[in-house]
């Protein structure tokens, strides 16, 4: 099971003017996945040093495998989700945000707009989600069946990525 954490940031939520649809939608999705289980859920207000000492704890602590963030990673001055997360990481995965920004755009352009980014800190990854239900459930079901294999690499408990060439295989 990819042990997971959900953190919400959204300054109105975190002073209770907004409800968390985004984390609730992401709760349920994540529930509903046979691979991964829901371990912790935080919401925090768009707070650049909150965010990285958030990051930091559950990673260092070893608390879960994954840390899905929603929020905070458009145009606006209080967005500083991936400024936060690329501090708080070690290592860079940008063909995640990529492809989700990529198949974002095949459903809106505006997709391009995303700054998120994902990062591995010890044995967690990090992955960046739009604030939006409807961006961060599609974001996330882009991935989440390939990040298995990911953390399953990270957490030692798998070791081969290639596919068997054809003659390998006979």
């Amino acid at each position: 099971m990819i042990r997971t954490a959900i953190i919400t940031l959204s300054d109105k939520g975190f002073k209770g003017e907004r409800e968390d649809l985004t984390g609730k939608v992401l709760r349920e999705y994540i529930e509903n996945h046979k691979e991964y289980k829901m371990e912790y859920y935080r919401l925090l207000p768009d707070d650049y040093n909150n965010i990285v000492r958030e990051l930091e704890f559950l990673a260092d602590n070893d608390m879960v495998d994954l840390v899905i963030t929603n929020g905070g990673t458009g145009f606006s001055k209080r967005d500083v989700t991936p400024e936060a997360t690329i501090i708080a990481m070690e290592r860079e995965v940008p063909g995640v945000a990529e492809y989700m920004r990529m198949k974002s755009m095949e459903i809106t352009p505006k997709g391009m707009l995303s700054r998120g980014v994902c990062g591995i800190r010890k044995n967690t990854v990090f992955l960046n989600l739009p604030g939006s239900p409807k961006g961060a459930m599609e974001n996330l079901s882009f991935v989440i069946d390939t990040l298995i294999h990911g953390i399953e690499i990270l957490k030692g408990e798998a070791s081969e990525c290639a596919e068997p060439m054809e003659e390998e295989k006979r």
